[in-house]
């Protein structure tokens, strides 16, 4: 497998993600609120992250589509979110990541992020592969919660097919009856397999769909299980939605991880990444 070039020749923020690369972080707010909460997350996730080796791209949706209910907070919307996503880029020295809905975003988009990202919900969404493979970016693809990880195979395809610059893929839970989600670890291994770089979103892992009479709940107790199962399984990057109070979060608060504790649970993981990465050595 051949590391994904995140930026271009010259960028300070180019990085790989791959086999024998530091372990990817994309960390920050389910979507973007207030300017300083973006500002206060991504720096200091920054630090934290140059601080431990890892490579940091900061996350958050411009324009949340999917949200469960009519009346839920979707964000600041496309033009007004690119503007703040490339302000964090720029002046806080941040590689940027956020999700597309619809083909027409992508190309649009992709001035601005490191990393277009295809919503779980939206993986099979051919047009939507197409247009986000043609921007010139990495893209990556979060596995939905209704497709196998064998079957990725065939959103990965639509997206080398059209001339894809890098894919990288992202386990995030799969349905479980209703409202609740499980991880089966196997995954991540099966869709490595596939020639890509594995992200694990141990955040909208432990999400109940829909569990809140019109949003969604979520288990945030058991992140750093999740987390730690996943980095002994050997991924190359973790995703986690971040927020300095996650119970005002104006999305997926039950699911985000709190940013006074984020450091220490990225210590145990690179220590268990440490221990993971000796043993395959031997």
């Amino acid at each position: 497998m051949e590391p994904v070039v995140i930026g271009a020749n010259g960028d300070p923020l180019r990085m790989e993600v791959g086999p024998g690369q530091p372990l990817l972080l994309m960390a920050g707010p389910c979507v973007l609120e207030a300017e300083e909460t973006a500002w206060r997350i991504a720096g200091e996730m920054k630090e934290i992250c140059r601080n431990l080796g890892i490579n940091y791209v900061f996350k958050a949706s411009f324009d949340k589509a999917n949200r469960t209910s009519l009346h839920s907070f979707r964000g600041p919307g496309l033009d007004k979110g690119l503007r703040l996503l490339a302000r964090i880029r720029e002046e806080i020295g941040v590689a940027v990541v956020s999700d597309v809905h619809d083909a027409a975003q992508a190309e649009r988009a992709a001035e601005v992020l490191d990393i277009v990202q295809i919503p779980a919900f939206l993986c099979r969404q051919t047009d939507l592969l197409v247009a986000a493979a043609r921007s010139g970016r990495p893209v990556n693809i979060k596995k939905g919660q209704f497709v196998s990880p064998w079957d990725m195979q065939y959103a990965v395809d639509k997206v080398r097919a059209s001339g894809g610059a890098g894919i990288l893929l992202t386990e995030r839970g799969t349905s479980f009856g209703y409202n609740n989600l499980v991880v089966d670890m196997r995954s991540l291994p099966v869709m490595r397999s596939l020639g890509c770089p594995v992200i694990f979103d141990a955040t909208h892992s432990v999400q109940l769909p829909g569990g809140e009479q019109g949003s969604s709940g979520g288990q945030r107790e058991f992140i750093p299980c999740l987390a730690r199962a996943a980095v002994a399984a050997g991924i190359d990057g973790l995703f986690m939605e971040v927020h300095p109070e996650p119970d005002k979060a104006l999305c997926d608060g039950p699911n985000s991880w709190p940013l006074a504790m984020v450091e220490k649970l990225l210590r145990r993981l690179m220590a268990i990444r440490q221990a993971a990465e000796a043993d395959d050595d031997e």
